[in-house]
């Protein structure tokens, strides 16, 4: 299995059709061990909250979406050791500290972390650590 960090943009596409929801679907296809910090299901959990709150969906539908995202076999690792080298990262691509958690994750792993995030993908694409940062579209098809 290869490791890859799945960002909470790419992992609620899985459940909630939306743009690039195809391409993070293929992620699901492939060999991979999924490595997501501890902050992940609150951060999930929030997403589909303004859902609801944004009348896009129910309660009870964001609930299954939940239900469905924790039944899969994530790889949850300890965000603490990682805030170092985050708020390093965050300051040197003003970029939120808890986006660069994952980047952080990824690095320490020598892995890639996945994203959707056009603003962060970005941002990152000249800093050192660029070569650990996927964007979904260019996901290879399979593992």
């Amino acid at each position: 299995m290869t490791n890859i960090v799945v960002d909470a943009n790419v992992a609620i596409k899985w459940v909630v059709p939306e743009i690039h929801s195809e391409a993070a679907l293929r992620l699901q296809g492939g060999d991979w061990d999924f490595l997501v910090p501890d902050f992940f299901f609150p951060e999930i959990g929030n997403i589909l909250w303004k859902r609801v709150r944004r009348s896009e969906t129910t309660l009870a539908n964001a609930l299954e979406d939940l239900e469905a995202l924790m039944g899969l076999p994530f790889d949850v690792r300890r965000s603490l050791p990682l805030m170092p080298q985050a708020l390093e990262i965050a300051v040197e691509t003003q970029q939120a500290v808890y986006d660069c958690v994952y980047l952080a994750l990824a690095a320490t792993n020598s892995c890639q972390m996945l994203t959707a995030d056009e603003r962060l993908f970005n941002a990152v694409q000249n800093h050192s650590l660029a070569s650990h940062l996927l964007w979904v579209e260019d996901l290879p098809s399979k593992s």
